[in-house]
């Protein structure tokens, strides 16, 4: 594989006064972002979109996925000032649709359940008119700790397979494929609209990625991100291929085509790439006659 960086890959280096205006809010606010942690590609258009993914309970994550950028180890004491330090953040950069993720914290009895659903209720109560979308963590499956957050009625919610069923264990170690599912499905059981996202380039098979498409529209998925799997630093799991831009186009069509609702599938894709306008998108289709009939998925 040819090392070098594609020029399809190529994030513009960001100078916009917008950009500058929301990095000092959430240096002021003491906000962690997925952004910076992750080492996001889009860091400078999102920014300079007024768009920024805040990622509570603190930077360091108890976990060690393959694939992930974000710091591992023991985390610090929990910040019971945060959810408001948040909603006050979010206000001040002005968003109509807020991007909330988290550290995995299983070292904590909820898995930071409480946290989270205190960080939803603040940006509400200071944040009416806006969207709130939340991408978490699995907390092992234990539905009762999920309902803490869907009690507090976020409005989309996401949490990530990732990858194929094959490479969960080397790449995500200690997520599963059936204990995402079965996230996804308990949301989706309760009337949320859920959305999950997948990387490519990590060592998935092309009939792979086409089982996981299906799985996704068998459960039900509303919105699917797709996109390229960059290696953070050597040590972690090595990137297999680039992902054409026309593959990608292709898989948008298949997804689609299975009665996912929305897909996003691009090399710059993430998670919370553009989510606003998925949003938007997927409130859309909804009201076609074929969604209200049921026929979507």
């Amino acid at each position: 594989m040819d090392p070098r960086k594609p020029n399809w890959l190529r994030a513009k280096l960001p100078t916009s006064p917008e950009y500058r205006n929301v990095r000092q809010i959430v240096d002021n606010s003491s906000l962690h972002t997925v952004c910076q942690s992750a080492q996001c590609p889009n860091l400078g258009e999102c920014w300079s979109r007024r768009t920024a993914t805040v990622m509570i309970l603190g930077n360091t994550c108890t976990r060690a996925c393959t694939f992930c950028a974000i710091h591992t180890g023991r985390p610090s004491e929990l910040d019971l000032a945060e959810p408001a330090r948040v909603a006050m953040g979010i206000q001040q950069m002005g968003l109509r649709h807020a991007v909330i993720t988290s550290v995995a914290r299983d070292d904590l009895k909820d898995g930071g359940a409480g946290i989270w659903a205190a960080t939803i209720r603040a940006v509400r109560y200071r944040n009416p008119e806006t969207a709130i979308e939340v991408l978490i963590p699995d907390f092992r499956g234990r539905t009762d700790q999920l309902d803490i957050v869907l009690d507090a009625r976020p409005d989309i919610l996401n949490h990530n397979m990732e990858t194929v069923k094959r490479l969960q264990r080397p790449v995500r170690k200690t997520a599963s494929w059936d204990v995402t599912t079965k996230v996804l499905v308990h949301a989706k059981s309760r009337g949320f609209t859920i959305k999950s996202g997948i990387m490519l380039g990590i060592g998935e098979e092309e009939q792979e990625i086409e089982e996981t498409l299906q799985h996704f529209a068998s459960i039900g998925l509303d919105i699917l991100t797709i996109g390229q799997y960059l290696q953070p630093t050597r040590e972690h799991r090595k990137m297999f291929r680039w992902v054409t831009p026309e593959e990608f186009e292709h898989w948008k069509e298949v997804g689609l085509k299975l009665g996912i609702g929305v897909v996003e599938s691009g090399p710059l894709v993430r998670s919370s790439y553009h989510a606003d306008e998925q949003s938007d998108r997927f409130t859309r289709s909804a009201k076609t006659p074929a969604a209200a009939a049921g026929c979507s998925h």
